[in-house]
Formats: C-alpha cells, sequence, structure tokens
C-alpha cells in the first residue's frame, strides 16, 4: 500500500468541516466558563478517547520520539488555543476568522525553521487562499454585542493574531514529526500535555467563572470528541502525505465551512463579495494541488515509500 496524496486532501477537507463547526460551539461556551477551563476539559476528553482507543489497539506506550515530539506540539497548542477562545470573547466571529487564518500565510516562513522548503505552487495557493479569507470577512458588522464599533484592532484581536502565529508554527512542527511518529499516540501526548498544562492554570484563576449548563456542557462534549479526538489525529494522519504549507490551504476552508453552516443551520445569508471569497479560498486550494510541478527524486521516494 502506497501513500496517497488525494486521501490526505480529503481528510484535511475533513478536518476543515469539523473545525468550521467548532467555532459555533466556542461562542456558546465563552458563556458559561473560562478560556482555559474549557481547553482544560475538551482536551481532556480528547485525551480519554484517544487512550481508550490506543488501549483496545494495544498501541498505548509512545516512545521517545512521540513523548518529546508530542510534548513539544502540546505546548505550542496550548498557547494557541488558549489566545483563541480568550480573543474570541473580545471580537466579532469575523474577524476572529479572518485573523486566525493569517496562519496559512504564516506556515511557509514557520516550515523554514525545520528545513521544509515550500513548492512555488503551495506558496501561490496559500496567497490566494488568504485574499479569500480577506474577502469572506471583509464586512465585519456594524458593532459588537456590547456596542463597541468595529473600527481599529478590536482588544481580542492581538490574541488571535499570536495565536495565528503559534497555529503557523504548530503546522510545520506537525509536518516535521508526523512522518516519524505514530499519528494516535503523537496526538494523545499533546492533548495530555494541553490538559494538564490548561487545568493546572485554571484552577487558581478561573473556578468562579464555571457554570454548569446545558449549553455550554454540550458544546465541550461536542468539541472534545469531533474538533480535538478527531480532526486534530486526522490532521496528523494526513500530513503524513500532505506537505505543510499545502495542508494549510486545505484547512483555510474551515472558515468556507463555518459560512455555509451558518446559512444551513442559523439562517445567515452571505454577500456577493463573501461568495467571491469562498470561490478565492477554493482556488488556492486548487492552484497549490493542479499547478505543474516537477517531483524531485526525494518528493518521488516520499510519495512511495510504504505506509508504516
Amino acid at each position: 500500500m502506497h501513500r496517497s496524496p488525494l486521501r490526505a486532501d480529503l481528510i484535511l477537507l475533513l478536518v476543515a468541516a469539523i473545525w468550521g463547526s467548532g467555532f459555533i460551539a466556542q461562542r456558546v461556551a465563552s458563556r458559561s466558563m473560562g478560556p482555559l477551563t474549557f481547553n482544560a476539559i475538551r482536551y481532556l476528553v480528547g485525551f480519554a478517547l484517544l487512550g481508550v482507543l490506543l488501549a483496545s489497539l494495544r498501541r498505548w506506550k509512545p516512545n521517545r520520539t512521540e513523548l518529546i515530539g508530542g510534548f513539544w506540539l502540546g505546548l505550542v497548542m496550548a498557547g494557541a488555543a488558549w489566545l483563541q477562545q480568550h480573543g474570541i470573547e473580545f471580537t466579532t466571529a469575523a474577524r476572529a476568522g479572518f485573523f486566525t487564518g493569517l496562519y496559512v500565510l504564516l506556515v511557509p516562513v514557520a516550515g523554514l525553521l525545520f528545513g521544509q522548503r515550500p513548492r512555488a505552487a503551495h506558496v501561490i495557493g496559500a496567497t490566494v487562499a488568504v485574499a479569500g479569507l480577506w474577502l469572506l470577512s471583509r464586512e465585519f458588522g456594524s458593532d459588537l454585542p456590547n456596542g463597541e464599533p468595529t473600527g481599529g484592532l478590536l482588544p481580542g484581536d492581538p490574541y488571535i493574531i499570536a495565536c495565528a502565529v503559534l497555529w503557523a508554527f504548530h503546522v510545520a512542527l506537525t509536518g516535521k514529526l508526523a512522518p516519524t511518529a505514530d499519528p494516535l499516540r503523537l496526538a494523545a501526548v499533546q492533548f495530555a500535555v494541553v490538559a494538564v498544562l490548561s487545568g493546572v492554570i485554571a484552577l487558581p484563576l478561573e473556578a468562579s467563572r464555571f457554570v454548569p449548563e446545558s449549553a455550554g456542557l454540550l458544546a465541550l462534549c461536542y468539541s472534545g470528541v469531533l474538533v480535538i479526538a478527531v480532526a486534530f489525529t486526522l490532521q496528523i494522519v494526513a500530513q503524513r502525505d500532505a506537505p505543510p504549507t499545502h495542508a494549510a490551504v486545505l484547512m483555510s476552508l474551515e472558515a468556507v465551512f463555518a459560512a455555509v453552516l451558518g446559512i444551513l443551520l442559523l439562517g445567515e445569508r452571505l454577500t456577493p463579495i463573501e461568495y467571491a471569497g469562498c470561490g478565492l479560498m477554493l482556488a488556492g486550494m486548487l492552484l497549490s494541488q493542479l499547478l505543474p510541478h516537477k517531483r524531485t527524486q526525494a518528493e518521488i521516494a516520499e510519495l512511495t515509500d510504504p505506509v508504516r
């Protein structure tokens, strides 16, 4: 059995769809608990589910590479998850989506730190996708729920921008580690790191903010099971076969899926400009995959190696 780039692309599209729906859960949960509490519980749920699966497969014992790699991935993920969840409380959803999407443009830069040289097609596709994100989020709305104007940077925007930087680093680091590690064990270790780190900090800071309610608990379960356990594990599986920049373009489609789900589930409507943004993002995905490129011997060897 050989590695399949098409299979990786389909998995990454599924990841983007799950992440797009996850924004709804994040907004709902923010009303009844702090960002660290939310992250600690949902990542604990994700770790528990993966732990059961690994135990049933008798693959529960991580090696040294997976422990060290998962630890660093977990540190980066904990920071990114906190910045995003905290920032989304103090900005609009559209702005949060746009600024988070900046990681698409940053992934090629982060990848250089690990010796990953992106193809020209990946860079062009990423640039087009970012232009689409800008159009998709161009209409920020007249004000926030508390009446603050949307002109200039809002209090949550710097947190979301910093989050995008960390997500780019996470995607690049995952691309470096995924081909040499068991994806389930690597995901489990990083989830454990996020859960422990977030929980330890949340106990003294956010205990008074936790108000159990059905909507918040449902958002926790959805986010823990699908957004964390399923989507992030699938990301690692797919990135065994997909270059980091190309993976980032595909995963950036979470904004498109969020818009579509908003139409279907919440009765929202898109303007012509926003539809154009969706079209550009899809174009970025196709360009990164279809532009002519002569494969190097290293790329050919990578694609024809048997799956571990």
